[in-house]
This record gives C-alpha cells, sequence and structure tokens, in this order.
C-alpha cells in the first residue's frame, strides 16, 4: 500500500570468490538507485566471513512513482548474476490490504562443507534460519533423521542444531538440512583411532625347507593390518597357496610353510597408526660334520662303537655295512641323541668285519669307517721268555700320545707277552694301577682285577691284554701314563701322554660399544679356555628384548673379535650373545649383552613460523618433528644468518630471539637435539608445508576415498584458493573446507577424471605462496592388442603383441603368458611379470595345436580381461611330410533306431523317479515323449533330456495318478522308432505296519 515500508532481501553465495562481491539495484532502464539514497530509500549489506554469504537489503518507503521494474545485479571480476522483479502501488482506500514482495531466503548461516570426528567422539552440526518458527528436517544420505539417543536436536532463537552422539563408521555420511523449499549440505568424515603396533617383527635366519612366522601385535582386537615383501602386498587373493595368514585376537601372523631362497627380503607389517619391518634371510641346508667315525680293530666277543657328531640334532641317517643297510639286532644297536649317532655291535665275530658308512638323511654326505677283526694267535715261547710290551697307537694320534674328546670312552689295548705271566703296573705321575701276575699254568683263567677294575679309570685284564680304560674322559684324566710289566726273565716300560680336548668354552664379556640408525658394534673377549684345539672362529645371535626368539647372524665362522651388526630397527632394544667354534665343536652361548637400541637423530621441526615480531626481536613457533624416534628430544637450537647460535638447547617449541639488527631481513631455522645429534634444520621460508607424504605423487584407485589436510601459516589470516591444472577448481565431486590454520580437499570417491595438479593458493594483501599436489587415480588396465603368433619352429613359438589402448592411468608393469592347446582348451601359465611385449614359449608338445593369450599388468593387478592370439601354433615334427590318403565321406544317414529299451518299472510315490532309453540316428532325431499316448508338454513335473542320444525322463516325486504306460518316439527324415514300457507307482507301507511285521517275524 501507498506509504508503507516494502523490504526487498537478496542473497548470495560466494564461497568460490576469493573477496565479497559488488551489488547494484536498478529500476526501469535500469536507472541505478544508489544515487538516490536517503530517507526514501535505504540500502544494508551483511557479509558472512565464515560461509562466506553476503546479503544485501532494499527498503523502500512506497509511493506512487516507486511501481515498476527492478533488478538487482551481483559482479565479481568476469562472473555475474542477476534477478528482476515487479513493484504495483495500491491506494489507502479499501480494505488496506497488504501486498509483499520478496525474494525468499531460510538460513542466515549454512552447514560448513565438511566436518571432522574421532570414532567414539559426538559432532554437532548448526545452523541459523531467518524464521526461527520455520519447519526444518534432517536428512542422513537422503534419509530423514528421527529424534533418538543417538541424534539429539536443539533448538535455541534462531539456531537449530543436530548432535550425533558415539560417532562410528556408519555415520561417515552426506548430511542435508531442509527449511521449506531450501536445503544446505554436508559431508561427516569419521576417523578410526590409529592402530599401533605394540609388539614388533622379528627378523628369521632359516634354511630351505623350514617353517616361517613372522608375528606381530597391535593395540585393538579386529584390527586390519596389511603386510607387504619388497614393496608388493600380500594378500589373501595374490599371496596363493605360498603364504598363509592367521588371526588370534591381538595377533596376526604370516606363515610361509616352506621356505626358499625366492623368499629372502624385507617384510613389512603396516596398520593406520605404525609399522614394523622385519628381514628374512634363507640359506640352503648345509650340514657340518663335527666328529666323523673313525676306523676301529676289535677282538672276538668284544664291543665295537661307531660314533659321529653333525651339526643338526633334527637330522636322522642310516647305518650301512659294505652297502647293505644295517637292521637292529640283539647284538646291533643304533642311538640317536641330540646331534650324535652311535652304531654299537656287541659280542663281535669274524664276520662283523668290513666297511660301515652312516648317511644322513636329505643330505649327499656320507661317513666310512673300517672295522678290522682281531684274531689272537697264540705261539709256543719258551719258559724263559722276558715281558714284551706291544703297543700301536697310530690309529688315535701321534706316536706315543693319545687325544680323546671330553666325554668320550678310551679304552686303550695294549698286548703283553712273556713267560711266566708277567706283572703289569700302570702309572700316572706316583700313582699305582698294578694287576697280579698272570697265571702261566692256567691259560683259561682271567686275571684277577685290582681293586680299580670298577671305577671310572680302571685297568682290565684279560690272557695276555690289558686294557686300560677312562669312562667319560675328563679334563682331569690329561696327564703322562707309563705302563710296566715285569717277570724273572726282565723288564719292559712304555711311557704314553693322554690328551683331553673339548669344546671351548664361551666368549667373555659381550658388550655394544657404539650404535646408529639401524646398526650396533659389538666386542667380546676370546674364551678364558680354547678347548685344547684352536680356535677357529665365532657364531653371534641377537634378539629383541622381550622376545624368545634368537636371530643367527652367521653360518660361517666370524675370526674377528669385533662384529657390526646391521638392519635392525631404530629404537628397539636388542641384546646380542656369541658362541665360540673349535674343531671339536661349538660352545654354550655366551652372557647376554646389555641390552642397547639403535637410535638416529630426528627429522627436522615441522610448521616454523613467525608469531611476533619487535624492533630488535622475533618470536618463533614451531611443531615437533614428524620422526622423533627413541632418542625422543632433548631441546631444540635456533639459529639465524647474522651471527651467532644459542649454546643450551630450549626446551619449548617457540622462543623469542632478542638482540636483532633494526631493519635487516633475517632468516631463521630450528634444529632438533637428542642423544644421537642434530636433526636438519627446518627454515623459515615458505607458508604452506606440504605433509611427508604428499611431496611425491598420490596415487590413489578408483573409488577410494581421497582426504588431504594441509597446514599453512600467515597473519592475518590468509585467503586461499584452490585450482587444477591452473584453472580455478569448480569440481563438484572435489569439497575443500579452510580453517585459520590448514585447508581439507576431499573426494569421496575417486574418479580418473580426478588426476592432475591440484595447486593450492594463500595470500595475504599483495603477498602469496603456493603449493603443488599431484593425485594420479588409476585402475586396472586393458587388454594387450593385436596378439599373433610370429614365428614357430621345433618345440618353440614367438609371440608378439602391443601394449593396451587403456593402461589404467599408469604405467604397465608386466604381462602374464597362458597357452592352452585346441584338444582340452585348459590354460596354463607360461610366464608372469613378462616386462618386454613378446616372448618366446618352449617345451610343447609335437603333435598339439596352441593359442594363447596375454594378460596387461599394472599396480593395480592384472586386466580383467586378455588379449587372444588371432593365430595358432602347430607343432609338426622336422623333416615329416606326411601326405595323408584321399577323403571319402562316409554316409553316416541312418534312421532312428532305439539300442537300448525303456523297462518296466515300479517306483514308490512321493520319491523322485526316472525311465531311460539310447536312440541313434542321422540326421539327429526329433524326441516326443507320450503317457498313454498322449503327447507329454511342457509340464514342470517331466524333465526330459538327451546326453549324446541317451533320454531320460524325470518324474519329480510322482503319485498313484502317474502310473501307465510310457512310450518314447524318435523321428527324422529316414523314418521314426518307438520304444515303450509300463510305470507302476505304488503307495509306501505305513510305518506302524513295517513295525509289526518285523515284530512278528521275530517273535
Amino acid at each position: 500500500p501507498d506509504g508503507k515500508d516494502i523490504t526487498f532481501v537478496a542473497k548470495v553465495d560466494s564461497s568460490s570468490l576469493l573477496r565479497k562481491p559488488n551489488m547494484k539495484w536498478l529500476k526501469g532502464k535500469w536507472l541505478d538507485l544508489g544515487s538516490k539514497a536517503g530517507k526514501h530509500l535505504q540500502f544494508k549489506e551483511v557479509y558472512d566471513r565464515n560461509t562466506k554469504v553476503c546479503v544485501f537489503i532494499l527498503i523502500i518507503k512506497v509511493v506512487d512513482g516507486d511501481a515498476g521494474g527492478y533488478r538487482c545485479e551481483v559482479t565479481s571480476k568476469d562472473k555475474c548474476d542477476s534477478c528482476t522483479f515487479e513493484v504495483s502501488v495500491q491506494g489507502r482506500s479499501g480494505d488496506r490490504q497488504s501486498y509483499y514482495c520478496h525474494l525468499p531466503f531460510s538460513f542466515l548461516r549454512k552447514l560448513d562443507s565438511a566436518y571432522s570426528v574421532d570414532k567414539g567422539k559426538k559432532i554437532q552440526l548448526s545452523v541459523e534460519l531467518a524464521d526461527p518458527n520455520a519447519p526444518l528436517k534432517w536428512l542422513k544420505n537422503g534419509q530423514e533423521i528421527k529424534p533418538s539417543a543417538k541424534y539429539v536436536f536443539e533448538s535455541v532463537g534462531n539456531k537449530r542444531t543436530l548432535t550425533i552422539n558415539k560417532c562410528n563408521l556408519s555415520d561417515d555420511a552426506a548430511y542435508e538440512c531442509v527449511v521449506e523449499e531450501e536445503k544446505c549440505f554436508t559431508e561427516v568424515f569419521v576417523k578410526e583411532p590409529p592402530i599401533t603396533i605394540t609388539k614388533l617383527l622379528d627378523d628369521v635366519h632359516t634354511v630351505v625347507g623350514e617353517k616361517v612366522e613372522f608375528e606381530v601385535e597391535v593395540s585393538e582386537e579386529g584390527a586390519n593390518v596389511k603386510w607387504m615383501k619388497d614393496g608388493v602386498e600380500l594378500n589373501r587373493e595374490t599371496a596363493g597357496s605360498k603364504y598363509r595368514f592367521k588371526k588370534d585376537g591381538k595377533r596376526h601372523i604370516l606363515i610361509i610353510n616352506e621356505a626358499t631362497t625366492e623368499d629372502i627380503g624385507m617384510y613389512y607389517v603396516f596398520t593406520n597408526g605404525g609399522e614394523s619391518k622385519a628381514e628374512l634371510e634363507v640359506e640352503d641346508k648345509e650340514l657340518q660334520v663335527l666328529q666323523s667315525i673313525a676306523d676301529l680293530t676289535v677282538k672276538a666277543a668284544e664291543q665295537a662303537v661307531f660314533k659321529c657328531e653333525v651339526s643338526d640334532e633334527k637330522v636322522t641317517g642310516k647305518w650301512f655295512k659294505d652297502g647293505v643297510e644295517v637292521l637292529p639286532s640283539d647284538r646291533i644297536k643304533m642311538t640317536h641323541i641330540g646331534r650324535t649317532h652311535k652304531l654299537m655291535i656287541d659280542d663281535v665275530k669274524p664276520s662283523d668285519a668290513g666297511d660301515y658308512t652312516f648317511v644322513p638323511d636329505g643330505y649327499a654326505l656320507s661317513l666310512s669307517a673300517k672295522l678290522n677283526f682281531l684274531e689272537i694267535k697264540i705261539d709256543y715261547v719258551p719258559r724263559q721268555d722276558p715281558p714284551k710290551i706291544h703297543l700301536d697307537t697310530s690309529a688315535t694320534g701321534s706316536k706315543n700320545t693319545i687325544t680323546v674328546v671330553a666325554g668320550n670312552k678310551l679304552r686303550l689295548d695294549v698286548e703283553i707277552t712273556g713267560e711266566p705271566a708277567p706283572t703289569v703296573c700302570w702309572m700316572k705321575g706316583g700313582e699305582v694301577r698294578k694287576n697280579r701276575k698272570h697265571s702261566h699254568h692256567s691259560p683259561h683263567t682271567h686275571s684277577n682285577v685290582v681293586s680299580e677294575a670298577e671305577g671310572r679309570v680302571r685297568v682290565e685284564t684279560r690272557k695276555t691284554l690289558s686294557s686300560f680304560v677312562i669312562e667319560g674322559a675328563e679334563k682331569e684324566d690329561e696327564g703322562r701314563y707309563s705302563i710296566t710289566v715285569t717277570n724273572p726273565a726282565g723288564e719292559d716300560k712304555v711311557e704314553l701322554f693322554v690328551r683331553i680336548v673339548d669344546v671351548p668354552n664361551p666368549p667373555e664379556n659381550v658388550k655394544c660399544t657404539s650404535v646408529g640408525e639401524d646398526s650396533g658394534t659389538i666386542t667380546w673377549d676370546p674364551p678364558a679356555f680354547d678347548g685344547g684345539v684352536p680356535i677357529k672362529g665365532y657364531l653371534m645371535e641377537r634378539k629383541k628384548v622381550g622376545s624368545s626368539r634368537w636371530t643367527k647372524l652367521n653360518f660361517d665362522v666370524y675370526e674377528s673379535t669385533t662384529y657390526e651388526a646391521k638392519k635392525m630397527i631404530e629404537g628397539v632394544l636388542y641384546e646380542m650373545r656369541v658362541f665360540a667354534v673349535n674343531g671339536i665343536g661349538i660352545s654354550q652361548p655366551s652372557a647376554n649383552s646389555k641390552p642397547f637400541m639403535p637410535i638416529a637423530p630426528t627429522s627436522e621441526p615441522t610448521r616454523l613460523m613467525v608469531d611476533d615480531v619487535t624492533d630488535t626481536t622475533c618470536a618463533l613457533k614451531w611443531r615437533p618433528p614428524e620422526r622423533i624416534g627413541a632418542g625422543g628430544i632433548d631441546g631444540y637450537i635456533i639459529e639465524y644468518c647474522i651471527e651467532g647460535t644459542n649454546e643450551e638447547p630450549v626446551g619449548k617449541n617457540q622462543y623469542r630471539v632478542k638482540g636483532l639488527p633494526v631493519g635487516e631481513k633475517m632468516l631463521f631455522r630450528v634444529v632438533a637435539v637428542n642423544i644421537a645429534g642434530r636433526s636438519p634444520p627446518v627454515t623459515l621460508t615458505q607458508a604452506i608445508r606440504l605433509p611427508r607424504h604428499l611431496r611425491n605423487k598420490l596415487v590413489k584407485f578408483v573409488g577410494e576415498k581421497v582426504n588431504l589436510v594441509i597446514p599453512f601459516q600467515g597473519k592475518p589470516r590468509p585467503v586461499v584458493t584452490w585450482f587444477k591444472d591452473g584453472v580455478l577448481l569448480e569440481d563438484n565431486t572435489v569439497g575443500t573446507r579452510t580453517s585459520e590454520v590448514d585447508t581439507i580437499i576431499f573426494i569421496r570417491s575417486a574418479e580418473r577424471t580426478h588426476s592432475g595438479k591440484y595447486t593450492l593458493s594463500v595470500q595475504i594483501e599483495n603477498m602469496s605462496d603456493s603449493a603443488d599436489i599431484y593425485i594420479q587415480v588409476v585402475e586396472k588396465p586393458g587388454p594387450p592388442i593385436a596378439v599373433r603368433v610370429t614365428e614357430v619352429w621345433g618345440f618353440n613359438a614367438a609371440l608378439e603383441w602391443k601394449p593396451p589402448k587403456d593402461d589404467g592411468n599408469c604405467e604397465i608393469i608386466g604381462y602374464t603368458i597362458q597357452k592352452a592347446d585346441m584338444k582340452t582348451k585348459d590354460w596354463f601359465t607360461v610366464y608372469e611379470h613378462n616386462r618386454r611385449p613378446s616372448c618366446t614359449v618352449s617345451d610343447l608338445v609335437m603333435g598339439n595345436e596352441y593359442f594363447f593369450r596375454v594378460f596387461s599388468e599394472n599396480i593395480c593387478g592384472l586386466s580383467d580381461e586378455a588379449g587372444i592370439s588371432k593365430n595358432t601354433a602347430l607343432i609338426t615334427k622336422t623333416g615329416l611330410d606326411y601326405k595323408p590318403p584321399p577323403f571319402r565321406e562316409m554316409d553316416v544317414n541312418r534312421s532312428p533306431k532305439f539300442t537300448a529299451p525303456l523297462v518296466d518299472r515300479c517306483v514308490v510315490a512321493g520319491y523322485a523317479a526316472a525311465i531311460s532309453c539310447a536312440v541313434r540316428g542321422y540326421p539327429k532325431p526329433k524326441i516326443i515323449w507320450m503317457k498313454n499316448n498322449m503327447i507329454i508338454r511342457e509340464d514342470p513335473k517331466f524333465l526330459m533330456q538327451n546326453n549324446q542320444g541317451v533320454l531320460t525322463l524325470n518324474i519329480r516325486k510322482p503319485s498313484t495318478f502317474d502310473g501307465g504306460r510310457y512310450s518314447c518316439r524318435a523321428i527324422n527324415d529316414l523314418g521314426q522308432d518307438e520304444v515303450e514300457c509300463k510305470l507302476e507307482v505304488r503307495e509306501p507301507q505305513k510305518t506302524l505296519s513295517a513295525v509289526v511285521s518285523l515284530n512278528r517275524m521275530i517273535y
């Protein structure tokens, strides 16, 4: 009405612009109303910096001259938008009806474009409405949300809030708020808490054929982990039968059933909050002979013992005599205790003499020795014969020196002659072991044994034989021994030296003298006792503190007493132990070294920025390094390019540098310091700092989510702009959100069109900085093209092809080639990961014709389809020119003839039944089934089958009504044939009747 105020409100979304747009109000032929501002016309502007929404308001105190057409126009650089409306003015007479013309809008503040929340936490989504009484709805993925304990609605004045409690992964979705006809949208991202690794992987050193287990523990049950080997992911789809994966609560285990040298490498396990790695070293099986078997010379009724020792306790073996396997019996026994194998023959006979061999199972190795049977010949000697000692030590060591391995048995048989029987006296130092005289008059009676005969060190005498025995030789038994024999005719004496050798004592004083990022230098002292045999070298083992598994560091002996252990993990405590090796064997392990930890300096501090500047001071702030490591941080050192440095490390993440020259431009850098030394410096040179994983190209698979956070710095708050490939980013499938210190770019489902260079630009007045992020979205490639056989010779075929038209937006890393012969058409893989677009297929079978197919491969895997060869490879015998006889076509036309008739049957009602027959004929006859001379057509009760001329009619659960005469007729152009049978369907007998009948039979 005339004289009343009327208000027009125009709302503009300027979130895609760098600055606030300009607005003009125009009338008639677009007269600018801005020049007529006053009481009659009033203009207002409201700009929300958070949502970048501009509201322009025009208020008119209406008079008749205000009727007409109006236009509001908004501009910003090269962008423009406009809206028109009409105003009509009515006099004050009448019923004073009010007419309102307005541009409707519902929201004073919309939802942010994206929100992030940790799993298990709550989040609040808020809007402000222009009309506090307007109805409002919340939707999740297009479905309306109802209030509950999970979703709480709040209304305070114009503000409406949706609270989502205890967020989980199902709450990661798109949300919208609807007021009347207007909507606003947002994305909520739920971040899972990082899964950390609580028990790291252990290195494994094993031999071919052994089972290997890599075990890791994580902080939560049910967590997902990713296994990789040398940069290639291992999972149930790609690992095949080579690897097995096992989950047991928080434990995750990678199992290799039988290790080969191809499995050597570095194995990694990743969670979203940590990683661990371990090295697998696989060596070919080698068996060391620690003690070989020796030749034996024994007499009748004595015991022969062959003994050997190998390096592996698990190795079994067989004994052979003259090439024939020795089997156990009452006299012959074989034992295997630890690393020692024994063959014991009691009551030796002349037939036991021969060559004996021990063959370890699974090794091309054999140990041989000879058993000599000693026959004792008794010659007539004069009654007055001086005593004589007949001693041969050539088989036990150097002349008159006998070497015995500690723990073994020494039996030294000495033949003594003389008449009358001499008296034998054994001595060690002043200790005497003596036998009484042999009785010459009683040659078949054993001499009396001295009191030591039952001891560990004893003398045994039998006829003309005196035996010196040491059971389980010990170091104290070493020394000089003598044997003296006397009779009235004279005396004889022989001196011996018994040498006891053993494995060495363990090395001593094992310790770590220095460490690096993944290494440690270990030293030790030689053993106090070398076992009586020179030390050959040492074997080393290490383990992680808290683990029970020791890892061998070498298989061949290491001669030095200083060793640098490598390929360790920074921040993990290790222990070392050392074994000494001599010609007898391996010592017990040394005492464990004190725990030591490989450490290295930290990475550089992050996000260095200026917080405040005065004439002579500058306040700096920064964040801790991304990689701190086990050494921790002792503090920071701040340096600038003019002069000096502060000597004491700074403990906090901020510092004010004082006494700077006025008016100079300064360059600052910060270094983190710990026990391992200085980190690389971070220099105050740029506003944007890309996270480490974004400094190279970011590769994502099609369909994956992209969610990147990029921090920046600057005061006042910089203006942030995103570009893609040099053009302002306007793709509505790519979302961004910016705060005061960082910006987020997110893609809910990546497509290949999202690949490219994304540029982040930040600007403060006339100063700007930018950073580039390269995103590559990839998928499986297409098949190779133009696959063909180029040449065939002998049993070989040459193939060539061209790369696929679609490489999946990444490099083709290889091809998989398969072959199939035309007979079986079964596919077999010939090559995997073939780099070149060609190959030669060998070992083809003569007389077969082959065709081939090729799959292309990129980092996503093999192509879904294969390129199939256009031609085939026929393998013929070289030099054979076969001329087949002229082909005579055979007349195979014949009328139908049933070769197997239908047979009368009786079936039980309710159970599936079938009747069958067989027919031959060419051309293939038409088959007609009939019941009681009525053709059986498409009836679900019947199923008709024809398999190479065998005809079957299946009847589903027949009833008594399905009984009758069934016939089958076969017809072709040359004639027809027919067979029939009778089918009887009977009701099953009642169970009770059957039981009664059975009871009658029993009685």
